[in-house]
């Protein structure tokens, strides 16, 4: 029996392309995503950079009208909600504008959920990762204040849920110090405000969190794309490489970068043996973060719509939900730009890989 036509298509949605007093601080008046967007440039030959939004332009998610434009293009590719990044620092937020006047305004008409970027913010996206700017800490305390927080967005008729539970992921729970007994306090917080049970998840964006999610409690897992841990050979990475290079031979940039090609990195998570735990797995259209990098920037080659549609209709083909609410499957992601990892249309491909996404999700009848 087909599971295509119940999967539910979740985009992950990066919020920073407005901007905030924190960033303006730390990066300089004004900086938002598309500042690194913007100054992007081709390393080697062939290399796809700037990545150049066109239908939506240089938005700003301030306005309504962004919102609204990037629901009605994702619903109408079959996407079925987005995953917002939430970032909470013991009681501090960042970036929250857009998801709060969603959430006041009712607007747009779409189903959303959100995921604990659960990370220190460091200066990493310049090459200085152990510059610490605003730092996570934990406590009991914090996640009941942390759950009081989230009532008005789990309470919310849009609100993605699996058999009534709101969905909440935390991106990098091993950086928690216990994070089977922070799992039990967000449970325990959520059913004292009455908002009931949730279904939590954790993201496998770190080798510490891989195989982790029953045991600290979660509800299911989510793939993270790219896996880090299960990558191809890089590309041009060899002793005769290296002497290539030492004679002036050979680009430096995939010396000075982890630079892999795309299919056949999608091969290997395809291939990636099934857990014994439910793990909801993801794709990712492309990935190049050299627009964030000035070296150690992950660049996959060779992506293109046709290898990313062959990938998602894969998945689509072989995830087999235990339950029909268990249906999710994520993508990696709806708008990250300066990783060159995007849905929605560029310069480049135009609408391509949103008429992938919909091909793909709808491959199997």
């Amino acid at each position: 029996m087909s599971n295509a036509n119940s999967l539910r298509a979740i985009a992950i949605h990066l919020p920073q392309f407005h901007p905030i007093p924190e960033n303006d601080s730390w990066w300089g008046k004004g900086f938002t995503e598309w500042t690194n967007v913007a100054k992007a440039r081709p390393l080697f030959k062939g290399h796809y950079q700037p990545h150049l939004p066109s239908a939506l332009g240089f938005y700003d998610l301030r306005l309504p009208e962004v919102r609204e434009a990037q629901a009605d293009l994702a619903r109408a590719h079959g996407i079925f909600g987005f995953c917002y990044y939430h970032y909470w620092f013991n009681g501090r937020r960042l970036l929250e504008r857009p998801v709060n006047e969603i959430l006041a305004s009712k607007r747009p008409d779409f189903p959303f959920c959100l995921c604990w970027a659960n990370e220190n913010w460091t200066r990493r996206w310049d090459g200085k990762e152990s510059e610490i700017l605003l730092g996570q800490t934990y406590s009991a305390e914090d996640d009941r204040k942390h759950v009081q927080s989230l009532l008005p967005a789990f309470t919310d008729e849009r609100y993605i849920r699996i058999n009534g539970r709101p969905v909440f992921l935390f991106y990098r729970a091993s950086n928690i110090p216990d994070p089977r007994r922070a799992v039990e306090n967000w449970r325990k917080a959520a059913k004292d405000l009455g908002i009931g049970e949730l279904y939590l998840c954790c993201v496998e964006s770190d080798r510490k969190d891989h195989g982790m999610s029953n045991a600290w409690g979660f509800d299911a897992a989510v793939e993270f794309a790219p896996d880090s841990t299960n990558l191809p050979r890089r590309l041009r990475k060899g002793k005769h490489w290296g002497v290539w290079r030492r004679l002036g031979l050979g680009n430096r940039a995939f010396g000075l970068n982890e630079i892999y090609d795309y299919e056949e990195a999608a091969a290997r998570i395809i291939a990636k043996p099934s857990p014994s735990y439910l793990r909801y797995r993801c794709v990712m259209p492309s990935w190049d973060n050299s627009a964030r990098r000035r070296s150690n920037a992950y660049i996959f080659r060779n992506a293109t719509p046709q290898a990313y549609e062959n990938w998602l209709a894969e998945i689509v083909r072989s995830f087999q939900p235990p339950t029909a609410d268990e249906n999710l499957v994520f993508i990696n992601a709806w708008n990250e730009w300066a990783e060159g990892n995007h849905l929605e249309p560029c310069h480049r491909w135009g609408y391509q890989y949103l008429e992938s996404t919909r091909r793909a999700l709808a491959s199997v009848s």
